[in-house]
């Protein structure tokens, strides 16, 4: 009953997300063809460059469906094609809705769904069905952050119990009930009530945590497979499904893309007007 509950919950989600996204991309392109706002933004700012860095990392997360994509397929002899296909996709719909917002808004706000939420200036708005849209566009975040949130604190304090706890020891009830869970719940609420500046949360979380988890983890775990894959199976073996990108120096060449992504963004963060 529970995990029918959660997969009829994370269906829902799925269906709102495209719903939200093409609602947004169709708005902006009505916007765009009706002309009442000329936009004629800056081809590139350089000095903005550096935190394009954190926006990316934190975009590219998008890798972690990939498992949920390859374990269903069975024959996986065109599997870079399958996956090819599905970042293209992801491209697609980044490039689609990043481009009709640049043209349709004057000024984007650092929360995209922000720029379609009702006029503040007009009291006694009727409650139509565009303002029902508006509605769901601005509570959207709220939605998929209230199905989110409790997952990742979960697995947060899941990970720091295995971390700091050891199996052949009794702890109090404060400890494995109420500890973990406030480590995991308090710092993201503090955060959230000191500061609103969605660009240097993703900033920050992109380029440090998200380029951690993203390029230096796996990195080093794939360096430490290899190594023990040689000393259990030796050299002789071929994988039919060895990855293109085998050789040693391009792990070396992720880490220290991860270590630009933190200077380009400490330098951002520390001289925002240069």
């Amino acid at each position: 009953m529970g995990e029918s509950r959660w997969m009829g919950e994370s269906r829902w989600m799925g269906e709102s997300r495209w719903m939200a996204l093409m609602v947004m991309i169709a708005w902006a392109v009505v916007v765009i063809a009706e002309g009442k706002t000329r936009v004629t933004p800056a081809v590139a700012r350089w000095q903005r460059l550096p935190d394009l860095f954190g926006v990316c990392v934190y975009s590219f997360m998008c890798h972690h469906s990939l498992p949920s994509l390859v374990t269903p397929i069975t024959v996986k002899t065109h599997l870079y094609k399958f996956l090819a296909a599905d970042y293209l996709l992801i491209l697609l719909f980044y490039l689609l809705l990043a481009f009709t917002g640049i043209f349709a808004f004057p000024h984007i706000e650092d929360l995209y769904t922000l720029n379609f939420q009702p006029d503040p200036c007009k009291q006694g708005q009727p409650v139509s069905f565009l303002y029902c849209v508006r509605i769901f566009l601005l509570l959207f975040p709220v939605f998929t952050l209230s199905t989110n949130f409790p997952i990742i604190a979960i697995t947060l304090r899941n990970n720091l119990k295995g971390l700091m706890l050891r199996e052949n020891r009794r702890y109090s009830f404060f400890t494995t009930r109420l500890l973990f869970p406030l480590l995991a719940i308090i710092p993201p609420t503090v955060v959230g009530f000191v500061t609103s500046n969605v660009e240097f949360l993703v900033g920050v979380t992109g380029a440090f945590a998200g380029s951690i988890i993203q390029y230096v983890v796996p990195a080093t775990l794939v360096y430490f497979a290899r190594l023990k894959t040689l000393q259990r199976i030796g050299m002789g073996v071929r994988n039919p499904f060895t990855s293109p990108f085998r050789g040693t120096w391009l792990l070396y060449l992720i880490c220290v893309w991860a270590v630009l992504c933190w200077i380009f963004v400490a330098v951002y963060l520390f001289q925002p007007d240069v």
